[in-house]
């Protein structure tokens, strides 16, 4: 994939079947307009760009999150009863038998697909009009999207299509992991001197800035020897491979473009959940991240919260959870001697000073906030792993919320809302009665650690959220520059940086706001879970277990695997269709 010497007239759309953009009529006009129509205006193919990022794309847990999520050993999502069987193309991303013909993974590949094509949309757009106003910062931002775009494909389905936007009538081409990380890597690098600083010519953390991109090359090199050497059955990834430019290694390069964001104007949190809070837009650590915007005019996206809350735990009367995800036992049982980790849990204080215990101490906590679009009362859930019975509000039959006789809000133990007879008690072990089987009879249906780590927003519904998603924060960038210093066999460098994470999180008022404690000495199992504990749900753990040799070994409901499932297939509908695609291996 080249850029230089740019010089096109038009852009044909990468359109493998009938129904690979037919979601929205904003997709629709967009195909429209590259299959030789008029160009859109600059504005409106850059929102398009930047848009399909929150068109569920890393928004939705049916497509990136779901398929960088549910194969690992900490998230799945079971069928439960009567719900969430779905053709079985959920649990199938837990037990590795997706296929062919799995529609969680054909979304994933249509969203992404959809980005590259706005994307290139938007260069061509930009290229009609080079007088436009910020012309070249638009256009790297534009072709620093594609990149993004374009990896995260090549990432999961091993190859990518695209038409070059600067050849006239270009062949349609795949790109394929091994050689394409090299020039998406040296693509990226070259963009650096048009993009803007983040803050600078109004630009802030949902655009794609010098920062954006530094994280970005950070990520390609961590994985750039897994990409270069897919299938390694021993997983013995050259990680100190020369770099693309031979100036030092990989893990050289991670370690300069991790540094240059540790120095930089981000700092982390404190407090770990105001990452994923509701007003999370100008956090301290976030580099990069999908805006969403809770106005019913910009789509926007409540699962990361909505999935893991059980139906009768309700934040308003209106809302509710659907009872879906969960954590799985061998991520929950690495927290073992650091459940006081400030990143494990959090209890939420009432301004009264009333702390929702969640173990049938509290009895009922204060009205005081109220959902603002209905004005009906707001109850705050604890953040982060819950496990055990669960308690909270209860209906009143009326639209309300049963209430004390001085006006708080009542808190009662809670049942399962789909089998009444069932507690609320989150296990950490699952027990299928299928080992090789996510599958759980009604009665079973409570089973699973739940986790509360993205605040539920309930405004607007169910389905949307003002929290933003962060695709690169402060947090996620020392895990990387640890794992290279480890690599590069500089573990005090490693231990220092996974030790400034734990005690920069300090824990509530309820345990004097105490710091996180250090460890003492790192070694890889060390390491490999303390990454788990900084970045758990955030779309990183499969890369992570690929690259320390995880992914492949069974665990729960799943057997060991061959190699070729560390990518997914192409979608069997596109297989079909299009002319010049192979198959994945082993597919």
């Amino acid at each position: 994939m080249k850029f230089s010497n740019i010089s096109t007239k038009t852009i044909i759309a990468i359109c493998f079947s009938a129904t690979l953009f037919s979601c929205t009529d904003l997709e629709e006009e967009v195909i429209d307009e590259v299959i030789g129509g008029k160009s859109s205006s600059p504005e409106s193919a850059m929102a398009a760009a930047y848009g399909q990022l929150a068109e569920g794309t890393f928004t939705d847990h049916g497509n990136v999150f779901g398929l960088q999520e549910y194969p690992t050993d900490e998230c799945m999502l079971p069928t439960r009863g009567s719900d969430w069987g779905d053709g079985g193309k959920w649990r199938a991303l837990t037990e590795f038998t997706w296929g062919t013909n799995n529609a969680a993974v054909a979304s994933t590949w249509n969203a992404l697909n959809s980005g590259i094509t706005k994307t290139l949309t938007a260069i061509e757009s930009l290229e009609a009009n080079p007088d436009y106003e910020n012309y070249d910062l638009f256009l790297a931002e534009a072709r620093g999207l594609l990149a993004l775009y374009i990896y995260n494909t090549i990432d999961l389905f091993q190859q990518a299509p695209y038409r070059d936007p600067f050849t006239e009538n270009a062949e349609l081409e795949f790109l394929q992991a091994d050689t394409e990380i090299d020039n998406l890597i040296i693509e990226v690098e070259s963009l650096i001197p048009n993009l803007s600083n983040l803050g600078e010519q109004r630009t802030f953390n949902a655009r794609f800035t010098k920062q954006a991109a530094y994280a970005l090359l950070a990520d390609m090199y961590l994985n750039r020897a897994v990409l270069k050497d897919r299938y390694n059955a021993s997983s013995s990834f050259n990680f100190t491979e020369a770099a693309v430019d031979n100036d030092g290694s990989d893990m050289d390069k991670v370690i300069y473009y991790t540094s240059l964001l540790i120095e930089g104007n981000f700092s982390l949190e404190s407090n770990y959940f105001d990452n994923f809070a509701i007003d999370n837009k100008n956090g301290s650590e976030i580099i990069f991240a999908v805006a969403q915007e809770n106005d019913n005019i910009r789509r926007s996206d409540n699962d990361f919260a909505y999935m893991s809350t059980g139906r009768a735990q309700k934040p308003t009367p209106d809302n509710r959870g659907t009872n879906a995800s969960c954590v799985e036992p061998e991520f929950y049982y690495t927290w073992e001697g650091n459940h006081d980790d400030p990143r494990f849990h959090r209890y939420y204080q009432y301004s009264d000073g009333t702390w929702f215990m969640n173990d049938g101490t509290t009895g009922s906590v204060p009205a005081q906030d109220v959902r603002p679009d209905t004005g009906g009362d707001w109850f705050h859930f604890n953040r982060g792993l819950q496990v055990g019975q669960q308690y909270g509000p209860t209906l009143d039959g009326q639209g309300g919320f049963n209430m004390t006789s001085d006006g708080r809000i009542a808190i009662s133990k809670l049942m399962m809302e789909k089998n009444t007879t069932v507690p609320m008690d989150y296990t950490p072990e699952l027990d299928f009665d299928n080992s090789l089987s996510a599958v759980f009879s009604q009665d079973q249906i409570n089973r699973g650690v739940r986790n509360f780590k993205w605040e539920f927003d309930p405004e607007y519904g169910n389905g949307s959220s003002a929290v933003d998603v962060p695709l690169y924060r402060l947090g996620g960038i020392y895990c990387m520059r640890a794992e290279a210093y480890f690599r590069k066999r500089e573990t005090a460098a490693a231990l220092q940086d996974i030790n400034l994470l734990r005690t920069s999180r300090t824990r509530e008022a309820l345990f004097d706001n105490a710091p996180g404690k250090p460890i003492s000495s790192l070694d890889e199992e060390t390491l490999y879970n303390e990454i788990g504990f900084e970045m758990y749900w955030e779309m990183y753990r499969r890369k992570q277990m690929i690259r320390f040799g995880t992914y492949d070994e069974p665990y729960t409901a799943k057997a060991a695997t061959e190699p070729y499932l560390r990518v997914f297939a192409i979608p069997q509908e596109t297989i079909d269709v299009t002319d010049g695609i192979s198959q994945n291996i082993g597919y």
